[in-house]
């Protein structure tokens, strides 16, 4: 069988196609930590454009949105006669390499029971101060109030470092990182308060129990019949929506510990189902990228044995 009998990916690559508006950026900067970068971190734009125009985005819309990319540090760029390279900054490198340890854990982190806090300490303008509420939210911190962000388990000089490649430098010097065990929100504030407080897990939950249903049809259909095949390029694109979404996730959930956690809290079957269903892509979409992810000299480059590390346990 070919992939044209797996309905549930046929609906997944035509409903993405079918979006009045693709977030071109935030796709691609997907596809760089989840493909490109354990071949390098580099691929020809050409390359990078016939891999991404099966999923409708337009040969137009790739190069500019790459442009932007290194416009805000994200790439660098290496020419080779009329072609060229796009290459992840070492800005970019260690940004993906944090995320990297979120998206492809095979669980949620343990908390050490400390809160990573970021204090307003002076005026920002109102433009200023949305954008790095923005800035935090994709981060996972939550707000207690106005001046200040929350978060269990961040490296506050990452998030910090993050906020710098997204040109927000001349804020740092408003900003205080502390560390506390239980910050008050009054006398008798607690965790849970804290919780309640600064993130909204209703939405969070519902987002999450969306991208299961979406996700765990496709995987039910690959495990009912063996005999059942995806072809490589449709397991790349699939293997593509699946990280990009799940990333997209990740990055406003604060991954709160399990005892800050509603019952039966669906991010912990989201993270079952994006493992088991990157593995049973891995191999096809690994495929595919054999083939078509390439350098501007002509060069297929290896991958490293860090995709098959991807969502297993720490040795």
């Amino acid at each position: 069988m070919t992939n044209c009998s797996i309905k549930p990916v046929q609906d997944l690559l035509d409903n993405f196609r079918n979006q009045n508006r693709v977030k071109a950026g935030s796709l691609i900067v997907s596809v760089f930590g989840d493909a490109i970068l354990p071949r390098g971190g580099e691929i020809w734009l050409g390359s990078l454009i016939n891999l991404l125009v099966p999923l409708g985005l337009n040969e137009r819309l790739i190069r500019t949105t790459v442009f932007r990319l290194v416009k805000d540090e994200w790439l660098t760029t290496q020419t080779q006669g009329r072609r060229t390279d796009y290459k992840l900054s070492s800005s970019g490198w260690r940004r993906f390499e944090e995320a990297s340890k979120q998206i492809y854990a095979s669980n949620a982190p343990n908390w050490d029971n400390r809160w990573r806090l970021v204090m307003l300490v002076s005026e920002l303008a109102a433009k200023d101060r949305e954008r790095l509420r923005r800035a935090f939210y994709w981060q996972g911190f939550g707000e207690i109030n106005t001046n200040c962000f929350i978060h269990p388990s961040a490296d506050l000089t990452t998030a910090f470092d993050a906020l710098r490649v997204d040109g927000m430098a001349e804020v740092l010097p408003n900003l205080m990182p502390l560390i506390a065990v239980n910050p008050r929100l009054g006398q008798s504030a607690n965790d849970a308060d804290i919780v309640r407080s600064a993130w909204d897990l209703e939405q969070l939950s519902a987002n999450y129990i969306e991208f299961v249903k979406r996700y765990k049809a496709i995987l039910d259909a690959l495990r009912k019949e063996k005999k059942l095949k995806i072809d490589d390029q449709n397991a790349f694109l699939t293997r593509t929506l699946l990280i990009h979404d799940f990333r997209r996730l990740l990055l406003r959930d604060p991954e709160l510990p399990e005892v800050l956690l509603p019952a039966k809290w669906p991010g912990h079957t989201a993270r079952m189902v994006a493992k088991e269903l990157y593995q049973r892509l891995l191999s096809p979409s690994e495929n595919h990228l054999n083939c078509h992810l390439v350098l501007a000299n002509g060069d297929l480059p290896a991958a490293s044995n860090l995709v098959s590390h991807r969502f297993q346990p720490p040795i």
